[in-house]
């Protein structure tokens, strides 16, 4: 038995809310309407709630108030608003870890999704995909953490660089945050490419054939934890990674995008 294995018959799994996992669906619905995508958040008063105080944050220098679901929709697009309640949902559904900065740590996921969607339209994968994987990704260290607390020194040990903290993983577990996530997704029923391509972000060309998916977020979760926008950032990324992908390395230096301008809910 797998040292995964070993570990998913003793923790706890987070309850994915049903408002999520019916936005998920909509994510493969090329023809979701606006007014499904309202309807499917209105069921939750709570996470409606939270959705408004963000658009009107959003707003706040617009010097108008958004007080509908209809109003944040025409204001922050239909992808940005379900981005919102996803994560929101994500963020209930996982606890509060003592000693992890939670603000980080989801910023971190924002960079994270954000560089995978990006990433996703120079190869021609799903965008919608990508940056739910990538917003995901690092759950399983809170998985990880909330079974053995003892292990979150390890794994956030400083400096963190690039990859890092899923070598620490693996000499620690066994396994990394990565896989724990992937298997989450598969019991969960999330799509295959999705539960496939997170199962394989640590080390995506040990598998054969390659999942373009797991590349895309092994490469995103790098420029996530580097933090920085210099187009220098790419020379720093896993080479062999990037031709995998048959990325072009001067059109990512050249439309490398700011994290500053990915949708930011570390305050959720």
């Amino acid at each position: 038995m797998s040292d995964l294995s070993t570990f998913f018959q003793s923790v706890k799994l987070p309850v994915m809310p049903e408002v999520a996992h019916a936005l998920i669906r909509t994510l493969s619905d090329e023809d979701v309407t606006l007014a499904q995508v309202r309807d499917l958040i209105a069921k939750d008063p709570v996470l409606t709630a939270k959705l408004l105080r963000l658009a009107n944050s959003a707003a706040s220098g617009m010097r108008r108030e958004v007080s509908t679901l209809d109003a944040a929709i025409a204001l922050l697009g239909l992808a940005q608003v379900r981005a919102m309640a996803l994560t929101a949902c994500m963020n209930v559904a996982f606890p509060v870890i003592e000693g992890l900065d939670r603000t980080e740590f989801w910023r971190n996921c924002m960079s994270c999704a954000g560089y995978s969607q990006w990433l996703a339209g120079a190869v021609g994968i799903s965008g919608q995909e990508a940056w739910l994987a990538g917003m995901m990704l690092r759950l399983g260290e809170l998985i990880i953490v909330q079974s053995r607390p003892e292990a979150l020194e390890v794994l956030e040990k400083q400096p963190q660089l690039p990859g890092h903290r899923w070598i620490r993983e693996r000499e620690t577990l066994g396994f990394t945050e990565a896989q724990v996530t992937a298997e989450l997704t598969h019991r969960w029923n999330f799509p295959l490419a999705i539960v496939r391509g997170l199962g394989c972000a640590a080390a995506p060309l040990d598998t054969h054939p390659l999942s373009q998916l797991g590349a895309v977020l092994h490469l995103a979760s790098c420029l996530a934890d580097m933090a920085f926008s210099d187009p220098e950032v790419i020379d720093a990324l896993p080479q062999d990674v990037i031709a995998a992908l048959d990325l072009n390395r001067d059109w990512m230096r050249n439309k490398l995008p700011d994290p500053r301008d990915f949708l930011d809910l570390s305050s959720l």
